[in-house]
């Protein structure tokens, strides 16, 4: 080690209302250079931004995702009728679908692998759910002015709705 060698040293984080010194440290003595006070935070500015309690952005977004985003129930209904359902019960052979598009739930529109687990999932809470959420009549615009005080409050109608026939032979 040489002899004038000089090392010089500081106080990373200090806390606020203390000295910082700069020293110098040689072989004989350890000499001042300099003494400042810290004031307020010796970190700088935070950058955190927005509050993490408020998660209704989140939330928000992870609701309305279109990954695994399902019809609505108006569009469902527009599926129900006999010309429309007609085709999506009957449909060709399309490898890209579950199932080969050939086993599909009308009100959750929905893809099944075969006819057993759609079977299944007729039993279960999801699609009873479903068949009582479209038993009421979808909401149109002649309502949407009614509500707005265009017209008098008629409430919705209840529309019977059943599980879809089953066809054994289906491939």
């Amino acid at each position: 080690m040489r002899e004038n060698a000089t090392l010089e040293s500081w106080c990373l984080a200090p806390p606020c209302g203390t000295f910082v010194f700069l020293l110098s440290v040689t072989r004989k003595y350890i000499s001042v250079l300099s003494a400042t006070r810290v004031k307020g935070s010796a970190m700088g500015k935070s950058k955190q931004t927005g509050n993490h309690n408020s998660d209704k952005k989140k939330s928000i977004s992870k609701t309305w995702k279109t990954k695994r985003r399902t019809k609505d129930l108006d569009q469902i209904h527009a599926d129900m009728k006999p010309e429309t359902a007609a085709k999506l019960l009957h449909q060709k052979v399309d490898v890209d679908v579950t199932g080969c598009a050939q086993h599909y739930c009308l009100h959750c529109a929905r893809y099944f692998v075969d006819l057993r687990s759609m079977k299944e999932h007729f039993k279960t809470k999801v699609h009873k759910r479903r068949l009582k959420k479209l038993s009421e009549e979808p909401y149109t615009q002649a309502e949407a002015e009614r509500a707005a005080g265009m017209g008098s409050y008629i409430q919705p109608k209840k529309v019977e709705v059943k599980t879809q026939a089953v066809e054994e032979d289906m491939v």
